[in-house]
């Protein structure tokens, strides 16, 4: 099965979703802005995610 991933970034954290090829959500997390914990929760996906993209703004 293919995933998908969105990582929308905000100052002090960030949400991770990965959803499936029909949609559905298989991991919604607020991780604090820390690499390590973001790809650890990618991690367990890693060989089923086809792409992440990535959503910030400048304020």
């Amino acid at each position: 099965m293919k995933l998908y991933a969105a990582i929308d970034l905000h100052s002090n954290n960030s949400v991770l979703v990965i959803l499936d090829e029909m949609d559905r959500t298989v991991l919604q997390r607020r991780l604090p802005n820390n690499l390590q914990q973001i790809c650890q929760a990618l991690c367990a996906h890693r060989e089923a995610i086809e792409g992440i993209a990535v959503e910030s703004t400048y304020n």
